[in-house]
Protein backbone atom coordinates (compact mmCIF):
# COMPACT_ATOMS: atom_id res chain seq x y z
CA UNK A 1 0.00 0.00 0.00
CA UNK A 2 1.37 3.43 -0.91
CA UNK A 3 1.51 6.43 1.41
CA UNK A 4 -1.34 7.99 -0.55
CA UNK A 5 -3.41 4.79 -0.31
CA UNK A 6 -3.03 4.85 3.46
CA UNK A 7 -4.87 8.14 3.62
CA UNK A 8 -7.91 6.89 1.68
CA UNK A 9 -10.93 5.17 3.27
CA UNK A 10 -11.02 1.38 2.83
CA UNK A 11 -13.01 0.08 -0.09
CA UNK A 12 -16.05 -2.12 0.47
CA UNK A 13 -15.05 -5.77 0.58
CA UNK A 14 -17.28 -8.84 0.13
CA UNK A 15 -17.59 -11.08 3.19
CA UNK A 16 -15.60 -14.29 2.83
CA UNK A 17 -18.74 -16.36 3.48
CA UNK A 18 -21.67 -14.20 2.37
CA UNK A 19 -25.23 -15.07 3.36
CA UNK A 20 -27.38 -14.95 0.23
CA UNK A 21 -30.96 -13.78 -0.01
CA UNK A 22 -32.03 -17.35 -0.86
CA UNK A 23 -30.81 -18.53 2.54
CA UNK A 24 -32.79 -15.95 4.51
CA UNK A 25 -36.05 -15.41 2.56
CA UNK A 26 -38.88 -17.64 1.27
CA UNK A 27 -38.87 -18.34 -2.49
CA UNK A 28 -40.67 -15.66 -4.52
CA UNK A 29 -44.02 -16.32 -6.13
CA UNK A 30 -44.01 -17.16 -9.84
CA UNK A 31 -44.28 -14.06 -12.04
CA UNK A 32 -44.40 -13.33 -15.74
CA UNK A 33 -41.08 -13.04 -17.52
CA UNK A 34 -39.87 -9.41 -17.58
CA UNK A 35 -39.75 -7.53 -20.84
CA UNK A 36 -36.37 -7.47 -22.53
CA UNK A 37 -34.32 -4.40 -21.66
CA UNK A 38 -32.35 -2.58 -24.31
CA UNK A 39 -28.54 -2.87 -24.11
CA UNK A 40 -26.82 -0.03 -22.24
CA UNK A 41 -25.49 2.90 -24.17
CA UNK A 42 -21.76 2.62 -24.80
CA UNK A 43 -19.61 4.84 -22.59
CA UNK A 44 -18.44 8.00 -24.29
CA UNK A 45 -14.83 7.84 -25.42
CA UNK A 46 -12.19 9.34 -23.16
CA UNK A 47 -11.23 12.83 -24.30
CA UNK A 48 -7.73 13.04 -25.74
CA UNK A 49 -5.07 13.75 -23.15
CA UNK A 50 -3.28 17.07 -23.47
CA UNK A 51 0.41 17.61 -22.87
CA UNK A 52 -0.51 19.58 -19.74
CA UNK A 53 -2.48 16.65 -18.36
CA UNK A 54 0.32 14.23 -19.27
CA UNK A 55 2.85 16.33 -17.33
CA UNK A 56 0.47 16.65 -14.36
CA UNK A 57 0.04 12.87 -14.28
CA UNK A 58 3.81 12.38 -14.37
CA UNK A 59 4.41 14.89 -11.58
CA UNK A 60 1.88 13.19 -9.34
CA UNK A 61 3.46 9.82 -10.03
CA UNK A 62 6.79 11.37 -8.99
CA UNK A 63 5.31 12.37 -5.63
CA UNK A 64 4.07 15.92 -6.18
CA UNK A 65 0.96 16.74 -4.14
CA UNK A 66 1.09 20.54 -3.94
CA UNK A 67 1.94 23.48 -6.21
CA UNK A 68 2.79 27.08 -5.34
CA UNK A 69 2.40 29.82 -7.91
CA UNK A 70 1.63 33.30 -9.08
CA UNK A 71 -0.54 32.29 -12.05
CA UNK A 72 0.24 33.29 -15.62
CA UNK A 73 -1.54 32.72 -18.89
CA UNK A 74 1.49 31.00 -20.40
CA UNK A 75 1.05 27.82 -18.35
CA UNK A 76 -2.70 27.55 -17.81
CA UNK A 77 -2.70 24.29 -19.76
CA UNK A 78 -0.70 22.73 -16.92
CA UNK A 79 -2.34 24.59 -14.06
CA UNK A 80 -5.82 23.50 -15.16
CA UNK A 81 -4.75 19.85 -15.10
CA UNK A 82 -3.58 19.89 -11.48
CA UNK A 83 -7.11 19.80 -10.07
CA UNK A 84 -7.93 16.77 -12.21
CA UNK A 85 -5.01 14.76 -10.82
CA UNK A 86 -5.31 15.84 -7.17
CA UNK A 87 -2.46 18.34 -6.90
CA UNK A 88 -3.42 21.21 -4.59
CA UNK A 89 -2.61 24.71 -5.86
CA UNK A 90 -1.65 27.58 -3.51
CA UNK A 91 -1.57 31.12 -4.91
CA UNK A 92 1.18 33.30 -3.43
CA UNK A 93 1.88 37.02 -3.63
CA UNK A 94 5.31 36.63 -5.24
CA UNK A 95 7.01 33.89 -7.22
CA UNK A 96 10.04 34.00 -4.94
CA UNK A 97 7.80 33.08 -2.01
CA UNK A 98 6.22 30.31 -4.09
CA UNK A 99 9.65 28.80 -4.71
CA UNK A 100 10.59 29.12 -1.03
CA UNK A 101 7.38 27.32 -0.06
CA UNK A 102 8.02 24.50 -2.52
CA UNK A 103 11.58 24.13 -1.23
CA UNK A 104 10.49 24.03 2.41
CA UNK A 105 7.75 21.53 1.62
CA UNK A 106 10.30 19.27 -0.04
CA UNK A 107 12.65 19.47 2.93
CA UNK A 108 9.94 18.57 5.41
CA UNK A 109 8.29 15.75 3.49
CA UNK A 110 11.06 14.33 1.33
CA UNK A 111 8.67 14.59 -1.62
CA UNK A 112 9.11 17.21 -4.33
CA UNK A 113 6.66 20.08 -4.63
CA UNK A 114 6.38 22.33 -7.68
CA UNK A 115 6.67 26.09 -8.08
CA UNK A 116 5.32 27.75 -11.22
CA UNK A 117 5.77 31.14 -12.83
CA UNK A 118 5.08 32.81 -16.10
CA UNK A 119 7.69 33.20 -18.84
CA UNK A 120 10.75 35.39 -18.23
CA UNK A 121 9.52 37.72 -15.48
CA UNK A 122 7.96 34.98 -13.37
CA UNK A 123 10.97 32.79 -13.91
CA UNK A 124 13.30 35.58 -12.81
CA UNK A 125 11.37 35.90 -9.57
CA UNK A 126 11.55 32.14 -9.00
CA UNK A 127 15.35 32.22 -9.26
CA UNK A 128 16.06 32.82 -5.56
CA UNK A 129 14.12 29.72 -4.57
CA UNK A 130 15.76 27.61 -7.27
CA UNK A 131 19.15 28.60 -5.89
CA UNK A 132 18.02 27.83 -2.34
CA UNK A 133 16.85 24.34 -3.32
CA UNK A 134 20.12 23.66 -5.14
CA UNK A 135 22.24 24.72 -2.16
CA UNK A 136 20.08 22.64 0.21
CA UNK A 137 19.90 19.58 -2.09
CA UNK A 138 16.10 19.69 -2.02
CA UNK A 139 14.08 17.85 -4.69
CA UNK A 140 11.83 20.37 -6.42
CA UNK A 141 10.15 20.91 -9.77
CA UNK A 142 9.94 24.36 -11.34
CA UNK A 143 7.70 24.97 -14.34
CA UNK A 144 7.92 28.19 -16.31
CA UNK A 145 5.71 29.10 -19.25
CA UNK A 146 7.31 29.90 -22.59
CA UNK A 147 6.23 31.65 -25.78
CA UNK A 148 4.41 29.63 -28.42
CA UNK A 149 6.54 27.27 -30.46
CA UNK A 150 6.22 29.26 -33.70
CA UNK A 151 7.40 32.45 -31.96
CA UNK A 152 10.60 31.09 -30.46
CA UNK A 153 13.77 32.90 -31.42
CA UNK A 154 12.12 36.25 -32.24
CA UNK A 155 12.43 37.86 -28.80
CA UNK A 156 8.65 37.75 -28.57
CA UNK A 157 6.79 39.16 -25.59
CA UNK A 158 8.53 37.90 -22.42
CA UNK A 159 10.76 35.53 -24.37
CA UNK A 160 14.15 34.56 -23.03
CA UNK A 161 16.21 31.39 -23.26
CA UNK A 162 15.08 30.07 -19.89
CA UNK A 163 17.13 26.89 -20.05
CA UNK A 164 20.28 28.99 -20.42
CA UNK A 165 19.41 31.77 -17.96
CA UNK A 166 17.77 29.78 -15.16
CA UNK A 167 19.31 26.41 -15.88
CA UNK A 168 22.59 27.46 -14.30
CA UNK A 169 20.81 27.78 -10.95
CA UNK A 170 19.02 24.44 -11.24
CA UNK A 171 20.42 20.94 -11.18
CA UNK A 172 18.98 20.39 -14.66
CA UNK A 173 16.79 22.28 -17.13
CA UNK A 174 14.96 21.30 -20.30
CA UNK A 175 12.39 22.50 -22.82
CA UNK A 176 10.49 20.04 -25.04
CA UNK A 177 10.71 21.02 -28.69
CA UNK A 178 7.49 19.26 -29.69
CA UNK A 179 4.93 16.69 -28.56
CA UNK A 180 7.24 13.80 -29.40
CA UNK A 181 9.90 15.00 -26.95
CA UNK A 182 7.59 15.70 -24.00
CA UNK A 183 7.71 12.22 -22.43
CA UNK A 184 11.51 11.94 -22.51
CA UNK A 185 11.98 15.50 -21.22
CA UNK A 186 9.66 14.92 -18.26
CA UNK A 187 11.25 11.54 -17.48
CA UNK A 188 14.70 13.13 -17.37
CA UNK A 189 13.41 15.92 -15.12
CA UNK A 190 12.13 13.36 -12.62
CA UNK A 191 15.36 11.37 -12.75
CA UNK A 192 17.45 14.47 -12.12
CA UNK A 193 15.26 15.83 -9.30
CA UNK A 194 15.25 12.60 -7.32
CA UNK A 195 18.46 10.84 -8.32
CA UNK A 196 21.94 11.21 -6.84
CA UNK A 197 22.17 14.48 -4.96
CA UNK A 198 18.54 15.72 -5.10
CA UNK A 199 17.87 19.19 -6.43
CA UNK A 200 15.61 21.54 -8.36
CA UNK A 201 14.85 20.94 -12.03
CA UNK A 202 13.38 23.44 -14.47
CA UNK A 203 10.84 22.73 -17.20
CA UNK A 204 10.36 25.51 -19.75
CA UNK A 205 6.98 24.82 -21.36
CA UNK A 206 5.74 26.53 -24.56
CA UNK A 207 2.19 27.79 -24.06
CA UNK A 208 0.61 26.16 -27.11
CA UNK A 209 2.40 22.87 -26.54
CA UNK A 210 0.56 22.40 -23.22
CA UNK A 211 -2.79 22.30 -25.06
CA UNK A 212 -1.58 19.92 -27.76
CA UNK A 213 -2.71 16.29 -27.75
CA UNK A 214 -0.40 13.54 -26.56
CA UNK A 215 -0.33 10.21 -28.42
CA UNK A 216 -2.87 7.79 -26.96
CA UNK A 217 -0.19 5.25 -26.03
CA UNK A 218 2.12 7.75 -24.31
CA UNK A 219 2.92 6.88 -20.70
CA UNK A 220 4.98 8.87 -18.19
CA UNK A 221 8.18 6.88 -17.72
CA UNK A 222 8.68 7.87 -14.09
CA UNK A 223 10.99 5.64 -12.06
CA UNK A 224 12.43 6.41 -8.65
CA UNK A 225 16.22 5.98 -8.70
CA UNK A 226 17.79 3.20 -6.67
CA UNK A 227 19.50 4.08 -3.39
CA UNK A 228 23.30 3.53 -3.33
CA UNK A 229 24.62 1.47 -0.43
CA UNK A 230 28.02 1.09 1.19
CA UNK A 231 29.95 -2.14 0.82
CA UNK A 232 30.81 -4.30 3.81
CA UNK A 233 34.48 -3.38 3.43
CA UNK A 234 33.66 0.34 3.48
CA UNK A 235 31.56 -0.05 6.62
CA UNK A 236 34.36 -1.97 8.37
CA UNK A 237 36.86 0.73 7.42
CA UNK A 238 34.77 3.55 8.87
CA UNK A 239 34.02 1.67 12.10
CA UNK A 240 37.75 1.05 12.45
CA UNK A 241 38.48 4.74 11.81
CA UNK A 242 36.11 5.79 14.60
CA UNK A 243 37.16 3.04 17.00
CA UNK A 244 40.92 3.53 16.70
CA UNK A 245 40.95 7.31 17.19
CA UNK A 246 41.24 9.05 20.56
CA UNK A 247 38.98 12.03 19.81
CA UNK A 248 36.76 11.24 16.82
CA UNK A 249 33.76 13.33 15.71
CA UNK A 250 30.77 12.71 13.45
CA UNK A 251 29.71 15.76 11.41
CA UNK A 252 26.13 15.15 10.27
CA UNK A 253 24.19 17.07 7.64
CA UNK A 254 21.01 17.25 5.63
CA UNK A 255 21.41 13.77 4.16
CA UNK A 256 20.64 12.34 7.59
CA UNK A 257 17.46 14.39 7.78
CA UNK A 258 16.36 13.50 4.24
CA UNK A 259 16.86 9.81 4.97
CA UNK A 260 14.94 10.04 8.27
CA UNK A 261 17.76 8.23 10.04
CA UNK A 262 18.52 10.28 13.17
CA UNK A 263 17.70 7.32 15.44
CA UNK A 264 20.27 5.11 13.72
CA UNK A 265 22.85 7.90 13.93
CA UNK A 266 22.28 8.32 17.66
CA UNK A 267 22.57 4.56 18.21
CA UNK A 268 25.95 4.21 16.54
CA UNK A 269 27.25 7.33 18.30
CA UNK A 270 26.28 5.78 21.63
CA UNK A 271 27.88 2.42 20.83
CA UNK A 272 31.19 4.06 19.90
CA UNK A 273 30.90 7.05 22.26
CA UNK A 274 31.51 9.47 19.39
CA UNK A 275 30.08 13.01 19.69
CA UNK A 276 27.92 14.54 16.97
CA UNK A 277 28.25 18.04 15.52
CA UNK A 278 25.58 19.30 13.13
CA UNK A 279 26.43 20.90 9.81
CA UNK A 280 25.46 24.56 9.48
CA UNK A 281 21.69 25.05 9.57
CA UNK A 282 21.14 21.37 10.27
CA UNK A 283 20.96 21.74 14.05
CA UNK A 284 17.95 19.40 14.24
CA UNK A 285 19.88 16.40 12.92
CA UNK A 286 19.55 14.73 16.36
CA UNK A 287 17.97 15.81 19.63
CA UNK A 288 19.99 18.70 21.05
CA UNK A 289 19.36 17.31 24.54
CA UNK A 290 21.38 14.18 23.79
CA UNK A 291 24.63 14.19 25.82
CA UNK A 292 26.68 13.42 22.68
CA UNK A 293 25.38 16.45 20.75
CA UNK A 294 27.91 19.30 20.77
CA UNK A 295 26.23 22.00 18.68
CA UNK A 296 26.04 23.31 15.14
CA UNK A 297 29.10 24.26 13.11
CA UNK A 298 29.44 27.34 10.95
CA UNK A 299 28.38 30.97 11.02
CA UNK A 300 27.37 32.18 14.47
CA UNK A 301 28.38 28.91 16.14
CA UNK A 302 29.97 28.85 19.57
CA UNK A 303 33.76 28.82 19.68
CA UNK A 304 33.61 25.43 21.42
CA UNK A 305 32.31 23.80 18.21
CA UNK A 306 35.26 24.92 16.11
CA UNK A 307 37.65 23.97 18.90
CA UNK A 308 36.26 20.43 19.06
CA UNK A 309 36.51 20.00 15.28
CA UNK A 310 40.11 21.22 15.39
CA UNK A 311 40.89 18.78 18.22
CA UNK A 312 39.53 15.76 16.34
CA UNK A 313 41.98 13.09 15.22
CA UNK A 314 39.33 11.37 13.07
CA UNK A 315 36.22 12.72 11.38
CA UNK A 316 33.28 11.06 9.64
CA UNK A 317 31.19 13.42 7.52
CA UNK A 318 27.75 11.93 7.01
CA UNK A 319 25.19 13.34 4.58
CA UNK A 320 26.82 16.74 4.12
CA UNK A 321 28.45 18.30 1.07
CA UNK A 322 30.69 20.38 3.36
CA UNK A 323 29.75 23.88 2.28
CA UNK A 324 31.83 26.96 3.01
CA UNK A 325 29.94 27.87 6.19
CA UNK A 326 30.11 24.41 7.76
CA UNK A 327 33.85 24.12 7.07
CA UNK A 328 34.79 27.61 8.28
CA UNK A 329 35.87 28.63 4.77
CA UNK A 330 37.21 25.14 4.03
CA UNK A 331 39.54 25.02 7.03
CA UNK A 332 37.78 21.83 8.19
CA UNK A 333 38.82 19.06 7.67
CA UNK A 334 42.36 20.23 8.23
CA UNK A 335 45.25 18.90 6.14
CA UNK A 336 46.54 15.57 7.42
CA UNK A 337 43.35 14.62 9.25
CA UNK A 338 42.07 11.08 8.71
CA UNK A 339 38.47 11.46 7.63
CA UNK A 340 35.68 9.73 5.74
CA UNK A 341 32.95 11.20 3.56
CA UNK A 342 29.67 9.27 3.31
CA UNK A 343 27.12 10.86 0.99
CA UNK A 344 25.03 10.25 -2.11
CA UNK A 345 27.63 12.20 -4.08
CA UNK A 346 30.72 12.31 -1.84
CA UNK A 347 33.83 14.32 -2.51
CA UNK A 348 32.03 17.59 -3.34
CA UNK A 349 34.00 19.40 -0.64
CA UNK A 350 35.66 21.82 -3.03
CA UNK A 351 38.70 23.39 -1.41
CA UNK A 352 38.98 20.86 1.43
CA UNK A 353 41.59 18.18 1.83
CA UNK A 354 40.67 14.92 0.09
CA UNK A 355 38.93 12.29 2.26
CA UNK A 356 40.81 9.22 3.41
CA UNK A 357 37.72 7.09 2.77
CA UNK A 358 35.00 7.95 0.25
CA UNK A 359 31.69 6.09 0.42
CA UNK A 360 28.80 6.57 -1.99
CA UNK A 361 25.77 5.69 0.09
CA UNK A 362 22.44 6.87 1.36
CA UNK A 363 22.82 7.84 5.02
CA UNK A 364 20.12 5.47 6.25
CA UNK A 365 21.47 2.51 4.30
CA UNK A 366 24.95 3.15 5.69
CA UNK A 367 23.87 3.58 9.32
CA UNK A 368 21.55 0.58 9.22
CA UNK A 369 24.33 -1.64 7.91
CA UNK A 370 26.86 -0.24 10.40
CA UNK A 371 24.54 -0.86 13.33
CA UNK A 372 23.81 -4.38 12.10
CA UNK A 373 27.54 -5.07 11.92
CA UNK A 374 28.06 -3.89 15.50
CA UNK A 375 25.05 -5.94 16.70
CA UNK A 376 24.51 -3.56 19.59
CA UNK A 377 28.00 -4.16 20.99
CA UNK A 378 30.79 -1.67 21.46
CA UNK A 379 34.15 -2.49 19.90
CA UNK A 380 36.00 -0.37 22.46
CA UNK A 381 37.80 -1.66 25.53
CA UNK A 382 36.76 -0.38 28.95
CA UNK A 383 39.63 2.08 29.24
CA UNK A 384 38.86 3.68 25.88
CA UNK A 385 35.16 3.94 26.76
CA UNK A 386 35.98 5.67 30.05
CA UNK A 387 38.36 8.08 28.32
CA UNK A 388 35.79 9.01 25.69
CA UNK A 389 33.02 9.43 28.22
CA UNK A 390 35.15 11.84 30.25
CA UNK A 391 36.06 13.87 27.16
CA UNK A 392 32.44 13.91 26.03
CA UNK A 393 31.28 15.23 29.40
CA UNK A 394 33.75 18.10 29.16
CA UNK A 395 32.74 18.87 25.58
CA UNK A 396 29.06 18.77 26.45
CA UNK A 397 29.64 21.14 29.36
CA UNK A 398 31.23 23.61 26.95
CA UNK A 399 28.18 23.32 24.67
CA UNK A 400 25.80 23.86 27.58
CA UNK A 401 27.65 26.99 28.65
CA UNK A 402 27.67 28.40 25.12
CA UNK A 403 23.94 27.79 24.67
CA UNK A 404 23.06 30.19 27.49
CA UNK A 405 22.20 33.25 25.41
CA UNK A 406 20.12 35.23 27.91
CA UNK A 407 22.83 35.80 30.51
CA UNK A 408 24.43 39.06 31.58
CA UNK A 409 22.92 42.31 32.75
CA UNK A 410 20.52 44.02 30.36
CA UNK A 411 18.23 46.89 31.26
CA UNK A 412 17.17 47.98 27.77
CA UNK A 413 16.08 49.88 25.91
CA UNK A 414 14.13 47.30 23.96
CA UNK A 415 14.21 43.54 24.16
CA UNK A 416 17.21 41.26 24.70
CA UNK A 417 17.20 38.80 21.74
CA UNK A 418 18.67 36.07 23.92
CA UNK A 419 15.74 36.34 26.33
CA UNK A 420 13.36 35.91 23.40
CA UNK A 421 15.15 32.76 22.20
CA UNK A 422 15.38 31.33 25.73
CA UNK A 423 11.63 31.88 26.11
CA UNK A 424 10.92 30.10 22.82
CA UNK A 425 13.13 27.23 23.98
CA UNK A 426 11.26 26.92 27.27
CA UNK A 427 7.67 27.46 26.10
CA UNK A 428 7.40 25.80 22.68
CA UNK A 429 6.43 22.12 22.48
CA UNK A 430 9.13 19.67 21.43
CA UNK A 431 7.57 19.15 17.99
CA UNK A 432 7.37 22.86 17.14
CA UNK A 433 8.97 23.83 13.82
CA UNK A 434 11.23 26.89 13.61
CA UNK A 435 12.17 28.68 10.41
CA UNK A 436 14.70 31.44 9.84
CA UNK A 437 16.34 33.20 6.93
CA UNK A 438 19.47 35.34 6.66
CA UNK A 439 20.71 37.69 9.34
CA UNK A 440 22.68 37.80 12.56
CA UNK A 441 19.48 37.22 14.53
CA UNK A 442 19.66 33.59 13.32
CA UNK A 443 22.82 33.07 15.38
CA UNK A 444 20.74 33.33 18.55
CA UNK A 445 18.51 30.56 17.20
CA UNK A 446 21.40 28.31 16.20
CA UNK A 447 23.24 28.74 19.47
CA UNK A 448 20.45 29.18 22.01
CA UNK A 449 17.46 27.14 20.87
CA UNK A 450 17.15 23.39 21.53
CA UNK A 451 15.79 21.30 18.69
CA UNK A 452 14.52 18.18 20.38
CA UNK A 453 13.19 16.33 17.34
CA UNK A 454 14.59 15.87 13.84
CA UNK A 455 12.87 17.77 11.06
CA UNK A 456 11.93 20.79 13.17
CA UNK A 457 14.24 23.44 11.67
CA UNK A 458 14.18 25.12 8.26
CA UNK A 459 16.94 27.56 7.44
CA UNK A 460 18.49 28.07 3.99
CA UNK A 461 22.20 27.39 3.56
CA UNK A 462 22.04 29.78 0.60
CA UNK A 463 21.71 32.73 2.98
CA UNK A 464 18.55 33.89 1.24
CA UNK A 465 16.64 36.71 2.91
CA UNK A 466 12.86 36.43 2.93
CA UNK A 467 12.75 32.64 3.39
CA UNK A 468 11.42 32.47 6.95
CA UNK A 469 7.75 33.40 6.47
CA UNK A 470 7.10 31.40 3.26
CA UNK A 471 8.86 28.38 4.76
CA UNK A 472 6.69 28.65 7.86
CA UNK A 473 3.53 28.72 5.74
CA UNK A 474 4.64 25.56 3.93
CA UNK A 475 5.41 23.89 7.26
CA UNK A 476 1.98 24.81 8.63
CA UNK A 477 0.34 23.28 5.56
CA UNK A 478 2.25 20.03 6.12
CA UNK A 479 1.74 19.92 9.91
CA UNK A 480 -1.50 21.70 10.74
CA UNK A 481 -1.51 20.31 14.29
CA UNK A 482 1.92 21.66 15.25
CA UNK A 483 3.24 25.05 16.27
CA UNK A 484 5.26 26.76 13.53
CA UNK A 485 7.37 29.82 14.35
CA UNK A 486 9.28 32.00 11.89
CA UNK A 487 12.10 33.90 13.61
CA UNK A 488 13.07 36.66 11.20
CA UNK A 489 14.70 40.07 11.00
CA UNK A 490 12.99 43.24 9.85
CA UNK A 491 15.07 43.26 6.66
CA UNK A 492 14.23 39.71 5.61
CA UNK A 493 10.57 39.89 6.57
CA UNK A 494 10.19 43.02 4.47
CA UNK A 495 11.04 41.00 1.37
CA UNK A 496 8.11 38.56 1.69
CA UNK A 497 5.82 40.55 3.99
CA UNK A 498 2.83 40.24 1.64
CA UNK A 499 2.70 36.50 2.34
CA UNK A 500 1.03 37.26 5.67
CA UNK A 501 -2.15 37.52 3.61
CA UNK A 502 -1.35 34.13 2.08
CA UNK A 503 -1.03 32.62 5.55
CA UNK A 504 -4.42 34.01 6.54
CA UNK A 505 -6.08 32.87 3.32
CA UNK A 506 -4.85 29.28 3.51
CA UNK A 507 -5.38 28.97 7.26
CA UNK A 508 -1.70 28.64 8.20
CA UNK A 509 -1.55 29.51 11.93
CA UNK A 510 2.07 30.60 11.82
CA UNK A 511 3.73 32.73 14.48
CA UNK A 512 6.15 35.33 13.14
CA UNK A 513 8.68 36.73 15.61
CA UNK A 514 10.37 39.69 13.94
CA UNK A 515 13.53 41.12 15.50
CA UNK A 516 13.48 44.78 14.49
CA UNK A 517 16.59 46.94 14.81
CA UNK A 518 15.72 49.10 11.79
CA UNK A 519 18.81 48.13 9.84
CA UNK A 520 20.46 45.46 7.77
CA UNK A 521 22.35 44.33 10.84
CA UNK A 522 24.72 41.76 9.38
CA UNK A 523 26.10 44.18 6.81
CA UNK A 524 26.30 46.90 9.45
CA UNK A 525 28.45 44.51 11.51
CA UNK A 526 30.85 44.03 8.60
CA UNK A 527 30.99 47.77 8.04
CA UNK A 528 31.97 48.29 11.65
CA UNK A 529 34.65 45.61 11.43
CA UNK A 530 36.07 47.22 8.29
CA UNK A 531 35.94 50.63 9.92
CA UNK A 532 34.79 52.29 6.70
CA UNK A 533 31.44 53.15 5.17
CA UNK A 534 29.60 52.61 8.43
CA UNK A 535 25.88 53.14 7.88
CA UNK A 536 26.01 53.30 4.08
CA UNK A 537 22.82 51.61 2.74
CA UNK A 538 22.29 49.69 5.99
CA UNK A 539 19.91 52.03 7.83
CA UNK A 540 16.16 51.42 7.53
CA UNK A 541 13.12 53.33 8.72
CA UNK A 542 10.47 52.20 11.20
CA UNK A 543 7.77 49.78 10.06
CA UNK A 544 4.73 48.79 12.13
CA UNK A 545 4.73 45.08 11.34
CA UNK A 546 1.92 44.40 13.80
CA UNK A 547 -0.35 46.90 12.06
CA UNK A 548 0.42 45.36 8.67
CA UNK A 549 -0.45 41.94 10.06
CA UNK A 550 -3.81 43.21 11.27
CA UNK A 551 -4.50 44.80 7.89
CA UNK A 552 -3.99 41.36 6.31
CA UNK A 553 -6.38 39.66 8.74
CA UNK A 554 -3.74 38.27 11.11
CA UNK A 555 -3.07 39.15 14.74
CA UNK A 556 -0.41 41.75 15.44
CA UNK A 557 1.35 42.46 18.74
CA UNK A 558 4.12 44.80 19.89
CA UNK A 559 6.74 43.71 22.43
CA UNK A 560 9.06 46.36 23.84
CA UNK A 561 10.12 44.72 27.13
CA UNK A 562 11.49 41.27 27.91
CA UNK A 563 8.64 40.50 30.30
CA UNK A 564 6.03 41.06 27.59
CA UNK A 565 7.27 38.41 25.17
CA UNK A 566 6.13 35.25 26.96
CA UNK A 567 2.47 36.33 27.30
CA UNK A 568 2.49 37.35 23.64
CA UNK A 569 3.92 33.96 22.64
CA UNK A 570 1.44 31.98 24.70
CA UNK A 571 -1.43 33.97 23.24
CA UNK A 572 -0.16 33.29 19.73
CA UNK A 573 0.06 29.55 20.42
CA UNK A 574 -3.60 29.55 21.47
CA UNK A 575 -4.82 31.76 18.61
CA UNK A 576 -6.94 30.57 15.70
CA UNK A 577 -4.98 32.43 13.04
CA UNK A 578 -1.54 33.74 12.15
CA UNK A 579 0.18 36.12 14.57
CA UNK A 580 3.02 38.60 14.06
CA UNK A 581 4.96 39.54 17.21
CA UNK A 582 6.92 42.72 16.54
CA UNK A 583 9.94 42.66 18.88
CA UNK A 584 11.68 46.02 19.27
CA UNK A 585 15.43 45.65 19.78
CA UNK A 586 18.04 48.16 20.80
CA UNK A 587 19.53 49.23 17.46
CA UNK A 588 22.96 48.36 18.79
CA UNK A 589 22.26 44.63 18.65
CA UNK A 590 24.06 43.64 15.45
CA UNK A 591 25.73 40.40 16.56
CA UNK A 592 25.33 37.69 19.19
CA UNK A 593 28.90 38.36 20.27
CA UNK A 594 28.52 42.14 20.46
CA UNK A 595 26.46 43.75 23.23
CA UNK A 596 25.19 47.31 22.63
CA UNK A 597 27.20 49.99 24.38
Amino acid sequence: MTELDATLPPTDQTDANPVTAAETSPPPAATAAPAATPPPEPAPPEPPRTVGRFIADALRTAGVRIAFTVPGESFLGLLDAFEDVGIRVIATRHEGAAAFMAEAHGQLTGRPAIALGTRAVGGANLAIGIHTARQDSTPMFVAVGQVQCALRGREAFQEIDQVATLGGLAKWAGEPADVDSVASTVAEAVRQALGGRPGPVLLSLPEDLLDATMPADARPDVMRPSVPKATDAEIRAIIELLASARRPVILAGGGVLRARTSTELTRIAELLQVPIIAAWRRADVVSNDHPLFLGMAGLGAAASVRARLDAADALVVLGSRLNEATTYAYAVPRPGLAWAHVDLVPGQASGSTAPTITVTSDAKAFLKAANERLLGRSVLDAARVAERQANNRDDRAAFEAASVVDGGVWDGPGVHPGVTIATLRRVLPDDAILTTDAGNFASWVGRGFRFRRPGTFLGPTSGAMGYGLPAAIAAALVHRDRAVVAVVGDGGLGMTLAEIETAVRVGARVIVVVFDNERYGTIRMWQERRGTGVGVATELGPVDFAAIAKACGARGLHVERDADFEPALRGALAADRATVIHVALDRGWVSIDQTPT
